[in-house]
């Protein structure tokens, strides 16, 4: 089965773009380190996922390119078309040829209902070359102007489409430090709108993968590739062909249905975290190795990996809720094949309890800005009006509340 990516805007297109990349060279490694007949299983497994037919010997990702002005979509189909491995498809990409100014309000109120019928022709013409479409992976910042609120518009519209098709959006959560004035506000409207649309939220922090790149990556001057790299490198471990049985050649059809029956038991808890190690020097991994800053409650884990693991870790009762036995809370999805370059790997995706406190903060610092109508007036004029910022608090207020409760 099929997934249709969705890049949105300067970040969704820019992580999209490399995580192609990962996904390509990963399923053409000469390192395999498998058998011939099972690489063969593997390589036509995300090729059916992510690249659709050839053209002049080269697969055409799966994906529609959006965002508010060409620089950087055309920078994004060059180094595709330039790296002469796979590319994106000539008519995958809508874009305006001037900016139109960095607001979320005119992104979602403006700029979505003005282009929603190019875009969604756009989707539906990708949707069509699927035989069997598993569903949407959409990449977009969570705090970023026009491109966040065109996201959520997008999102809600796939919804109202696609309804039976499963939605996953992959957002970035801003650094702690700030990157725009009006970031909060901008977050709490991106994941109010999402709560209600997408099926999941794959979160990744800039300050978390920023981390990665300092202490165990060594670099000294972390670029925003090198995190996008990072980035892809995660998702496209999470998105590894695996075995639906041990010891089969047949791998998962269903990449998307199955992260959310293992991960999204309920709508109200559908916020995803990814713990990552793609190397490993020992036969063997323990949970610590795992370990989120401090102790949380996990609603459901899946432990994705090639290498041998120590699950009884995974399954302590005192991680998870208490409504939840182990058993049925922890899942291991197994693949004999290294991940790219890297003979041994893991990730682990959680739903828990780790993003209560970044959300607070974000929810405490916007109704703070709320309270002194600081910057209302940007988005007032675009339509969004103070109630729409009273139910956005409203409904993240309730998930913080439901994923503080799993620890009783």
């Amino acid at each position: 089965m099929s997934i249709v990516t969705v890049q949105l805007g300067q970040c969704g297109n820019q992580i999209g773009f490399e995580v192609f990349d990962a996904l390509f060279s990963d399923s053409h490694c000469p390192q395999g380190l498998c058998s011939k007949r099972e690489n063969e299983a593997y390589q036509a497994s995300c090729k059916e996922r992510f690249f659709s037919e050839e053209e002049n010997g080269v697969p055409i990702a799966r994906a529609v390119l959006v965002d508010m002005e060409p620089k950087v979509i055309n920078q994004t189909l060059s180094k595709a078309a330039h790296s002469g491995r796979w590319k994106y498809g000539q008519h995958s990409c809508f874009c305006q040829k001037q900016g139109s100014g960095n607001n979320w309000a005119y992104g979602y109120s403006v700029h979505g209902p003005r282009h929603e019928e190019s875009i969604m022709n756009l989707i539906q013409k990708e949707v069509e070359k699927c035989d069997s479409l598993n569903g949407f992976f959409i990449i977009m910042s969570m705090a970023g102007g026009t491109g966040s609120g065109l996201g959520a518009f997008v999102t809600q519209n796939l919804q109202d489409q696609y309804s039976n098709s499963l939605k996953m959006n992959q957002i970035i959560w801003p650094y702690g430090t700030g990157e725009v004035i009006v970031q909060n506000y901008n977050s709490i409207l991106t994941l109010s709108h999402l709560y209600r649309s997408s099926d999941a939220l794959l979160v990744h922090e800039n300050d978390a993968v920023h981390k990665i790149c300092a202490k165990l990556m060594n670099i000294k001057q972390i670029s925003f590739r090198d995190i996008n790299q990072v980035l892809a490198h995660q998702l496209g471990s999470v998105f590894q062909p695996t075995y639906s049985g041990e010891g089969s050649f047949h791998y998962r059809r269903n990449p998307l249905g199955d992260l959310m029956e293992n991960l999204v038991p309920h709508p109200e808890f559908k916020m995803l975290g990814v713990r990552n190690i793609p190397q490993m020097s020992e036969n063997s991994l323990a949970y610590s190795t795992f370990t989120w800053a401090g102790l949380l409650k996990h609603l459901r884990q899946m432990l994705i990996s090639n290498a041998k693991m120590e699950e009884g870790a995974f399954k302590d009762p005192a991680l998870y809720t208490s409504w939840l036995e182990p058993v049925h809370a922890f899942s291991v999805w197994k693949t004999q094949r290294a991940f790219s370059k890297y003979e041994k790997f893991a990730a682990l995706v959680s739903n828990s309890q780790f993003l209560v406190k970044p959300l607070d903060m974000v929810v405490g610092k916007a109704w703070n800005m709320f309270a002194s109508k600081a910057y209302i007036h940007q988005y007032t004029k675009f339509g969004i009006e103070e109630e729409d910022f009273l139910d956005s608090f409203t409904l993240l207020e309730q998930v913080i509340a439901s994923y503080c409760n799993l620890g009783f």
